[in-house]
């Protein structure tokens, strides 16, 4: 198995057991395994995660791991180790930490629908992770980042005081300690689109300060730090395009058009 530093958990179950709409509009039985571009998503945020040399073992959580197997690119991966599944529960945290049971830290972190995920963004990533002296960090990219690599492949952001963000469905986890971080989603996250969640996650005062865009995305995170007593840090990546995952039918054609000009995904054996 390749070496590396960092252990990436790949979310890929669905949400509540339940079929996901592409999933039901494509005929598979999980929406990581809609093909855009030509290939099921998840292969497509494998190959960025195995491309980078810094990203050791990926660690695929979905409730019937045996799926992997029906995927021919992966059958070499999955022999030599490099990528494994792991079974999913139907909460997400739980599923974090059943990916994270055994694995060597630190954690990248991210979804099977983040289809615009390269190595370079991953890089980015883990650079600023050190630089900042992060616990645990959120990746984000700016509003005029998303608008420049599609206009339409995003249309939420979170408004703070110095810009407009939106998230980039990446999160990095220093050590075990950091995993207490992970609580945050155990409402399901998708703040953006459900902000009474930051109540429970976050506290009253800071939702309050979410929705009127009342500091800094940096100050922000701060307050995090010190409700959850770690550095937490947000990450902004320069390429918009990995705000951009595959959530319905719109972004879905975005991603699409956004692949077409890539090679044609070829996930090879160790």
């Amino acid at each position: 198995m390749k070496s590396g530093g960092t252990t990436a958990i790949l979310l890929a179950g669905r949400r509540d057991g339940a079929t996901d709409p592409l999933a039901l509009a494509a005929g598979v039985t999980h929406k990581c395994l809609v093909p855009v571009a030509g290939q099921p998503m998840l292969l497509h945020v494998i190959e960025a995660l195995v491309a980078n040399r810094r990203i050791g073992q990926v660690r695929v959580v979905i409730e019937d791991p045996a799926l992997l197997a029906g995927l021919p690119p992966l059958r070499g991966l999955l022999h030599s180790g490099r990528v494994v599944g792991v079974a999913a529960w139907p909460n997400l945290v739980d599923s974090v930490l059943a990916g994270a049971a055994g694995a060597a830290f630190p954690l990248f972190v991210t979804t099977a629908d983040n289809v615009m995920l390269t190595p370079e963004a991953v890089d980015e990533m883990l650079d600023g992770c050190t630089a900042q002296g992060a616990d645990a960090a959120v990746a984000f990219t700016r509003r005029a980042s998303v608008l420049a690599a599609h206009p339409h492949g995003q249309r939420k952001f979170y408004n703070f005081a110095d810009d407009s963000y939106s998230n980039c469905n990446s999160y990095w986890l220093r050590d075990r300690a950091a995993l207490k971080a992970a609580e945050t989603f155990r409402s399901g996250g998708q703040f953006v689109k459900h902000p009474a969640r930051i109540v429970g996650a976050f506290g009253l005062l800071n939702l309050l300060r979410f929705r009127f865009g009342i500091g800094t995305l940096e100050q922000a995170f701060a307050r995090f730090s010190r409700r959850f007593r770690l550095t937490i840090s947000p990450v902004i990546l320069t390429d918009g395009a990995v705000a951009i995952d595959v959530d319905h039918a719109r972004s879905h054609a975005v991603a699409e058009q956004m692949l077409a000009g890539r090679s044609t995904l070829a996930v090879a054996a160790e």
